[in-house]
């Protein structure tokens, strides 16, 4: 498989969340632990936005998702149910709080670390098909929060090698919320074994990104 080296522009994470979590399928995390690169390909995300409900934001600025509030591109990491931590993308512009939740990833580089950071056994399409799965294989927790996407070499994202075509590309209502349930903003490379196996709010359906005027 061929890994891009190309990292996006700061401009791309100012667009919506909806645009941006469509646009990263395909693309790679880098992550650097120990002087060891584990890369992923990112197969499935969901966009959070403003005045959705079940965005983190919803009620305002806080010290947890103070990240959101600012420039696209940073990390955002939090720990969730008392158990795992979620890995998420700020995006849009500087005070526009919002982000895309990397939901799911294909390993790509370093799966014998990988391994060893998850529990013993399991398969390896088990690795990381989910977002605290993902995060426990790369060895994300909030130390690397508000990290810079772009910039940094420890934590990084790089473009596509080919854009995903659209009809590979499916979408569903969002995994595991209580609110705003009707939103189609999951994204997913359809037939893809290392997208997550839960279960839609309701039947996938299309719908367009909504896109910036």
């Amino acid at each position: 498989m061929k890994i891009s080296s190309k990292r996006f522009p700061h401009a791309f994470f100012r667009q919506s969340s909806t645009i941006v979590a469509k646009d990263i399928l395909g693309a790679y995390v880098h992550r650097v632990l120990d002087g060891k690169e584990l890369i992923g390909k990112i197969v499935e995300t969901e966009a959070y936005c403003v005045g959705d409900e079940a965005c983190h934001a919803y009620r305002g600025k806080t010290p947890r998702n103070a990240v959101m509030f600012g420039e696209g591109g940073f990390s955002y990491i939090y720990f969730t149910y008392g158990m795992h931590h979620c890995f998420n993308i700020a995006a849009n512009e500087e005070g526009v709080a919002e982000a895309v939740l990397v939901r799911a990833i294909e390993p790509v580089k370093g799966v014998e670390t990988m391994r060893s950071l998850r529990p013993k056994g399991i398969l390896d399409r088990e690795l990381t098909n989910g977002p605290g799965k993902l995060c426990q294989a790369l060895s994300l927790t909030r130390n690397e929060n508000a990290i810079d996407l772009i910039e940094s070499d420890m934590l990084f994202l790089t473009q596509a090698a080919k854009p995903i075509p659209a009809n590979h590309i499916g979408v569903s209502t969002r995994i595991g919320i209580h609110v705003a349930q009707e939103h189609p903003w999951r994204f997913f490379i359809k037939e893809n074994d290392y997208v997550s196996r839960g279960k839609p709010s309701v039947p996938s359906k299309p719908v367009a990104a909504r896109r910036r005027k």
